[in-house]
Formats: C-alpha cells, sequence, structure tokens
C-alpha cells in the first residue's frame, strides 16, 4: 500500500433525503363524477448508508467526497400512485471503521465484520395520501401529510485497522524489514527513525494454508500516549490487533529497559492495550556473536515469550511465524 494512499481519518457532511408529500387528490371519471379520495402516499427519502468492503484498507476514496446528500422522495399522484422512494447512497468503508458525530465526537457504531450495514442518516418517511384520511363522517377529505425531513450532520470517520499481529517497536527496530521478509508487503525501508509514515498491512503465510494478517505500526518513542512524534495518530491501529509483537533491536542499550518503555505507552494510552497476549523478538541478532547473545539471553524479561531473530539471515523467523500461530490459536 503506497504510503500517499492510506488515509485513516475524514470528516463529511451526510444528509439523507427528504420525504415526498402525500397527494390530494379526487377520483374524476367520466361515470363517477363524485369519486373518492385517491391520493397516492409519497415516496421516502434516500438513506447515507455505510457498508463493509473487506478489500478496502483506507478511507482515501472518501477523503474529497465532503459532502454526500440522497435523493428526496418523490411525492404521491391520484390514482392512489405511490412516488418513488430516493436512491440511497451506499459508502463503502474498510473494517475497522469507527463512525463518530463531530460535534462530540461521541462513537455512534464501530463497522468491523464483511457486509455489515449502517444507516448513517435515516431518509424521511412519505408522506400519507388523502386517501388515508376518508371516514364515514368526512369522505371527500382534502388534506394530505407532508413528507419528514431528512438527517443530516457532519460525521466523522476513523480507520482501527484489523490485524492478528501488531508490530510495535521503537523507529528503525526492524519492524518494516520483518514484514517485508514474511508477506509481499513492500513498506519503505531505510536507516533513519519515521521511516514508515503510514501502517502497512501484510499477510504472513504458513505450511498447511495457514495464515495471519501482521501490521506494522509507525515507530512509538516515548510520550507517544501524549502526542509527541507520530503519536496518537498510530496508537490506535494497535487496539484491533489481536496480539502484540514487541521489537528491540539486539544494539540496544537495554532490550528490557526499552520494552518496558514499550510497555509503559501503550499503558498510558489505554490500559487495557496490557490485556493482549504479547511477545518480544530481539532483532538485528546477526550482530551479535555467541557470548553476546549468552550475555542478552541472561537479561531478556521473563514474563513474556521472548525470541532472538534476524530478518537479514533468516534467524528463527519460521520458529517465529509458528510461535505467534500458536499464541493466535490459544487465545
Amino acid at each position: 500500500m503506497s504510503e500517499t494512499n492510506f488515509v485513516d481519518y475524514i470528516k463529511l457532511f451526510s444528509a439523507s433525503g427528504n420525504g415526498g408529500a402525500g397527494s390530494v387528490h379526487l377520483l374524476r371519471a367520466k361515470y363517477v363524477p363524485k369519486g373518492g379520495p385517491d391520493g397516492g402516499d409519497g415516496g421516502r427519502g434516500g438513506h447515507i448508508i455505510l457498508k463493509v468492503n473487506p478489500q478496502f484498507w483506507t478511507l482515501i476514496h472518501l477523503k474529497y467526497r465532503k459532502n454526500v446528500r440522497a435523493e428526496h422522495g418523490e411525492p404521491g399522484r391520484g390514482n392512489l400512485a405511490h412516488g418513488a422512494d430516493g436512491r440511497d447512497v451506499i459508502l463503502e468503508v474498510p473494517p475497522g471503521t469507527v463512525v463518530k458525530s463531530a460535534e462530540d465526537e461521541e462513537i455512534i457504531t464501530e463497522l468491523t465484520q464483511p457486509g455489515e450495514e449502517f444507516i448513517l442518516c435515516k431518509g424521511g418517511r412519505g408522506g400519507l395520501g388523502n386517501n388515508h384520511f376518508k371516514t364515514a363522517t368526512r369522505q371527500t377529505p382534502r388534506y394530505a401529510q407532508p413528507g419528514e425531513n431528512g438527517q443530516e450532520g457532519w460525521f466523522i470517520l476513523e480507520l482501527k485497522l484489523l490485524a492478528d499481529v501488531g508490530l510495535v517497536g521503537f523507529p528503525n527496530a526492524g519492524k518494516s524489514t520483518l514484514l517485508s521478509t514474511v508477506s509481499a508487503a513492500r513498506p519503505k525501508i531505510a536507516d533513519y527513525p519515521f521511516t514508515t509514515l503510514q501502517p502497512q498491512l501484510g499477510i504472513v503465510s504458513l505450511p498447511d494454508n495457514r495464515s495471519f494478517v501482521m501490521a506494522d505500526i509507525p515507530g512509538i518513542i516515548e510520550g507517544a500516549h501524549q502526542g509527541r512524534g507520530l503519536g496518537l495518530r498510530f496508537l490506535r491501529h494497535i487496539e484491533r490487533n489481536s496480539m502484540l509483537l514487541f521489537m528491540v533491536p539486539a544494539d540496544s542499550p537495554d532490550v528490557t529497559a526499552e520494552y518496558r518503555v514499550l510497555l509503559g505507552e501503550l499503558e498510558k494510552f489505554k490500559p487495557q492495550l496490557l490485556d493482549k497476549q504479547r511477545m518480544l523478538a530481539v532483532t538485528k541478532a546477526d550482530l551479535l556473536d555467541q557470548a553476546a547473545e549468552r550475555f542478552l539471553r541472561r537479561h531478556l524479561p521473563r514474563s513474556l515469550p521472548v525470541l532472538l531473530i534476524s530478518s537479514i539471515t533468516g534467524k528463527n523467523i519460521s520458529q517465529l511465524k509458528e510461535q505467534i500461530w500458536d499464541i493466535l490459536c490459544n487465545q
């Protein structure tokens, strides 16, 4: 996915259609000079509908569609003819889309399942024709209902990526390199901080037709929960991952301390993130000789599974994929 094509936040104005007015009409025919009321009902206004399309991974197709309006319902006609309903507008969104009110940013709904639909703005009901108002004492009513107004408002669509595994680490921890090694994703890779400016997704394949989705989240820095660095914009993508793979390079001054800083940032952002299954991958293990590796192993955290890997040499990459699979299956 091109970085410039990833959009995870949009604000748009939506307005559903008004209902059509009911008809005031009296039947007149050659041999029926005083026929009764036969005004038809107005049509319903068009809805604004959000629908989950699992083929979408971004909101870019809605980025420049700031105003969305559905058709109004048509008025009723004589001879009990019903006005046509206004055409609905269906906006396709990726799984993991959160819908908020722009006024107070209160969450309205979250859309996660393929094919799931949500009526963002309901079209106004059509008015009843005068045929509905005839009685024994009022046989020729000359009034009908107007159509109801549609709904409108400003809304925020915010995407939280759905992935099985989220990669968590400081910039240049090797997250993008790992993703490109284990999947067909081709994120930008370089030796300077914040190479990855947008989340990247890749499908990791294993033998026996097994697979899982891995997400490379842009690098976290200390203070990210307060908006520093790339901050809050990307921390939210971690919320939807089934498990978290923490990544710390082997040449870090203190692997355990760096892991604890990362864990602390997630806890300050949302404590519930610590309830997720976790694993630690110590990257760039090809930089270690045997003595350095033995020393490092004695000082690694004991509270979670740890594996030393190298995306360059392929060291323990197969074991990493199998271990992730076992964790996902045992949740």
